[in-house]
């Protein structure tokens, strides 16, 4: 997931580069919302791998 969230920063760099600001806006809101989902489930898997 964290690919995921990586690649479309690329891609948000990349349109912000050549101009496609909505482009860009949209993969960079995304890369957001992927990045926190990785880390909710990151901090989650880390509370369950300690409880047992």
């Amino acid at each position: 997931m964290l690919s995921y969230a990586v690649i479309f920063l690329i891609v948000a760099i990349i349109a912000g580069v050549l101009g496609f600001g909505g482009v860009a806006g949209i993969a960079a809101t995304i890369a957001k919302v992927l990045f926190v989902i990785f880390l909710i489930l990151f901090v989650v898997s880390l509370i369950r791998g300690r409880g047992r």
